[in-house]
Order: structure tokens, then C-alpha cells, then sequence
């Protein structure tokens, strides 16, 4: 395989010298971005058909989330892995391997008739999205001068954050009007176009030579695994000492993970010593926060619309439009301030009106909330997320040496999801316990009854106030992060130009 030579600081000239002098990275970024924007979707798509998938495959709620559960678990434990691979097949073939394994997956998923048969689907969705994730990001890394790569990565962020945030828009419109099953056959044909356009615009880069520590990739799934499993399903085994082991057990084979990554004599999965940028590691901390946030307040935000307040799916998405919509808006404007001005100072914005947004929303969640109200909070967490996705991966990227773009990408893709899956597995057992303090089933029925037929009002009274104290997570997590923003992150980039 072909080695490439590189200069290894993030300033000045293009990023590599094997591609052609007049290439122009943009279009290869906008392929892949189609199919980026796919898999991030299915990140959140599926909380708003969850009341009809409960129901119409005649589960309970603790399963119905392994739906999310399942990918986000499938999506996040190989990227660690997955980014090495693009750097030594290259990015360009293993985003299509993965493309392709993501959009049979799809298919599977909306052809199958069982609850089980779900969940495999989705995680086998899930490896193919992990396949492709840090192939994007590695791409830009090697592409674009680390002084033209704000504008790319706001892109990148951007496309993040509409994702994540159109997901419950679309899919309600989808589950109103097809059935849930759309939600994963609308990949198919989307998938199909996003392979063509890789195929034909995305360069193809040199390739690195990388040992694999297949050690250190059994200790991070077996730990992710332990520790998601017992938080999810602890409400419904009341908590019990079964459950505390899987959890301390998954603390622990983490722990023995970074030990083996900090002794590994060849090459470790997660090069700790990327960890010594300090804005390498403020921009994972940063992201891991938002992406677990996100995923908690999805949950609890469409079980109320939909059970407390009666609205259909397609109704209680509609509340993400005003979020969606200043996001699109302000990303391009957000983009060219971060070639610009620190980071820093944009995510502290980001987070500190992320944190008054989940507030809000939190006071409002009552059945007797006129509709309008609900709007307003989730119009100023557009903003916040604009000020968010972009600037994060621009921190955690600028001074990443070009060898290890994949490796890098996949850290901070790995951050991304295995907060996902936390946030999701947590908000769900918080969810059971917030019912079960409230008078109402902890697990099955109260939950299962949300979908387009509001609940008696002295239920919904109590099932509003139960989602309410969900929204605990996502304002602890923002909150966190206005804290790692305002003493851990430094006051320039290096090669900034003093920005």
C-alpha cells in the first residue's frame, strides 16, 4: 500500500500532496454528506414512531427503546476500529462497504413483523453507519486547510445538528402518513443516490498501515455493553444486585481498556496522546454532552405531545420546526465565525442557552400549556445547537497530524455515540422511575398509551410532570458543559493566527 508524506502541523498549504493541484474537495464533501446525513437521522427518527412501534408489535416500553438502543450500541462500540480502517483501506471504500451494509439494513428493518427481529435489524443499521461516520470527517481533515476547514466542518456540524434534530419532523410526517415502517425504507432509495455520487466525486487517498488491537476492541464493547444494558433495563429489574454488577462490571473493563491503551506495545485502538490537546479533548467532552442531551430530551418531549397532549406524530414533531429552522439559518453564519474567532466563545453561547432552553421546556410541560409556548423554547435551542455542532468538531479537528485524521475522527465519532447510547439508556430508566414515583406504571402501559389519543386529564397530569423531571439529564448535561467550556478549554488555537 501506498504511504503518504505529510507535514504533520495543521497550518498553512493543502493538506496532503497526493491530490491533484486543482482538486476541489467541496463536491466530495457534499456527496457524503447526503449519506452522513442518513445514518444521523436514524439517530432520532425513530423516537417518534416508538408509541406506534410499541404498539403494533405488541411490546412493552423497556424493549420498544432497545430500537434506538440497539443502533446507537451497534453504531458506537466499532468506531474506534472503523476509523482506523479508512485510513488503512481508505476512507472512500469502507464509507461504501458501510453504505451499502446501512441501507440493506434499512430495508430489513422495515420489512421485518417482530420486535426481535427489529433490534437486530437496527444494530446490523448500526454497524454499517459506524463503518461510514469517521470516513467523513477523516476526509475533511485530509482535504481542507486547516485554515479553510471552519467553513467544512460547520457543514459537517451542521448537517449533525439538522439531522438529529429534522429525525422526529420527518418521521412523523412518515408514521402518519405510510406507518413506521417508511421511516426505514425512505433510506433505501436516499442510500442509492448517496453511493453513485461517493463513488464518483469522493477522491481516492493514500492509506497508512495500522496494526489492529483486537484486545482493546473486545474490552470497549464488552464495557459499553455492560454499562448501557444495566442502566436501561434497571427499572425493570427494580435495580437489583444483578444490575449494579453489570454496571460496576462495565465501569471496570472500561477501566482495564485505558489501562491497556496506555501499556499496548504496538499500536493502541485510541491514541491517548491525541488526548494532549488540550481543545482535542474539550471538543470530545463538549460533543459527548450535546449528543447525550439531545437523545434524552427527544424521548420525553414526543411521549408527552403524543400521550399527554393527544397529538399525532407527525403534530408533536412539528414542535422541532422553529429548532430546525434557525439551526439551517444561523449554521452558514456560525461557520464563518469559527475561521475567525475562538470557539470557545461561540460554545459557551451554545450551552448556556441550551441550558435556559431545557429549563423552559421543562416548566412547560404541562397538559394545560397553550401549543404556542412550547414553541418558543425549542426556537431558542435552534440557536444553541448552531453555536454548537460546528465549533466542537472545528476544536477537536484543527490540530489533529494528518496520519491520524482517521484515528481522531473516529475518537470523537466514538464520543459522539457512546454518550448517545448512554443519554438514551439513562433517559429511559430515569423515565420508568419518574412514572413509578408518580403513581403510574413504571414500564408498559402509561408509556405505550402515548400516540394520538390524550390521556384522561388527571393522568396526563401526572404522566406530564413524570416527563418534566426527565428533562433533569439534558439540563445537568449542558450545564456541565458551560463549566468544561469556561476552565478547560484554551484561549487559542495553534496556527490560529492569534484568534
Amino acid at each position: 500500500m501506498a504511504t503518504e508524506t505529510v507535514n504533520p502541523q495543521p497550518t498553512g498549504g493543502r493538506p496532503t500532496s497526493d491530490l491533484p493541484p486543482d482538486y476541489k474537495p467541496w463536491p466530495a464533501l457534499l456527496a457524503m454528506v447526503i449519506g452522513f446525513f442518513m445514518i444521523l437521522l436514524d439517530n432520532t427518527i425513530v423516537s417518534v414512531a416508538t408509541p406506534d412501534i410499541i404498539r403494533d408489535l405488541d411490546t412493552d416500553f423497556t424493549t420498544g427503546i432497545w430500537v434506538t438502543s440497539a443502533y446507537l450500541l451497534a453504531y458506537a462500540v466499532p468506531l474506534l476500529i472503523t476509523g482506523r480502517l479508512g485510513d488503512r483501506f481508505g476512507p472512500k471504500n469502507v464509507y461504501l462497504v458501510g453504505l451499502v451494509i446501512f441501507t440493506g439494513a434499512s430495508l430489513w428493518c422495515g420489512l421485518t413483523s417482530s420486535i426481535d427481529g427489529l433490534i437486530v435489524a437496527r444494530a446490523v443499521q448500526g454497524v454499517g453507519a459506524s463503518l461510514m461516520t469517521p470516513q467523513t470527517m477523516a476526509v475533511i481533515t485530509r482535504t481542507f486547510p486547516a485554515a479553510k476547514r471552519g467553513g467544512a466542518m460547520a457543514l459537517w456540524g451542521a448537517t449533525a445538528g439538522v439531522a438529529t434534530l429534522v429525525g422526529p419532523i420527518l418521521g412523523g410526517v412518515l408514521v402518519d402518513a405510510a406507518g413506521w415502517e417508511w421511516i426505514f425504507f425512505i433510506n433505501v432509495p436516499v442510500g442509492v443516490v448517496a453511493f453513485v455520487l461517493a463513488w464518483r466525486l469522493v477522491p481516492t487517498l493514500p492509506t497508512h498501515a495500522h496494526s489492529f488491537d483486537l484486545l482493546g476492541v473486545a474490552l470497549s464493547g464488552v464495557g459499553m455493553f455492560l454499562l448501557v444494558f444495566g442502566i436501561q433495563e434497571g427499572e425493570r429489574y427494580d435495580w437489583d444486585a444483578a444490575i449494579w454488577g453489570l454496571i460496576v462490571g462495565g465501569i471496570v473493563v472500561f477501566a482495564l481498556f485505558l489501562f491497556w491503551q496506555s501499556k499496548i506495545k504496538t499500536e493502541p485502538l485510541v491514541p491517548l496522546g491525541l488526548f494532549r490537546d488540550r481543545n482535542f479533548s474539550v471538543g470530545n467532552a463538549g460533543i459527548a454532552l450535546v449528543s447525550m442531551a439531545i437523545t434524552a430530551m427527544s424521548l420525553p418531549f414526543m411521549f408527552f405531545a403524543q400521550g399527554a397532549r393527544g397529538y399525532s406524530p407527525t403534530e408533536a414533531a412539528l414542535f422541532m420546526t422553529p429548532m430546525a429552522v434557525i439551526l439551517m439559518g444561523l449554521s452558514p453564519f456560525v461557520g464563518q465565525l469559527v475561521d475567525r474567532v475562538h470557539p470557545r466563545s461561540i460554545t459557551l453561547v451554545g450551552f448556556g442557552t441550551a441550558t435556559v432552553a431545557m429549563g423552559w421546556s421543562a416548566y412547560l410541560i404541562d397538559p394545560d400549556t397553550p401549543a404556542w409556548q412550547l414553541l418558543l423554547p425549542m426556537a431558542l435551542f435552534g440557536v444553541s445547537n448552531a453555536c454548537l455542532w460546528a465549533p466542537l468538531s472545528a476544536t477537536a479537528t484543527r490540530n489533529l497530524p494528518m496520519a491520524s485524521a482517521g484515528a481522531g475522527a473516529g475518537i470523537y465519532n466514538t464520543t459522539r455515540q457512546v454518550a448517545a447510547a448512554l443519554g438514551s439508556a439513562a433517559v429511559a430508566a430515569l423515565i420508568g422511575s419518574r412514572l413509578a414515583a408518580n403513581g403510574l406504571s413504571g414500564d408498559t402501559d402509561s408509556a405505550a398509551s402515548a400516540g394520538g389519543q390524550a390521556m384522561p386529564h388527571d393522568i396526563a397530569e401526572k404522566f406530564s410532570t413524570a416527563m418534566s423531571q426527565a428533562y433533569w439529564l439534558p439540563i445537568a448535561a449542558f450545564a456541565v458543559g458551560i463549566v468544561v467550556v469556561l476552565f478547560f478549554a484554551k484561549p487559542t488555537h495553534e496556527g490560529h493566527g492569534g484568534h
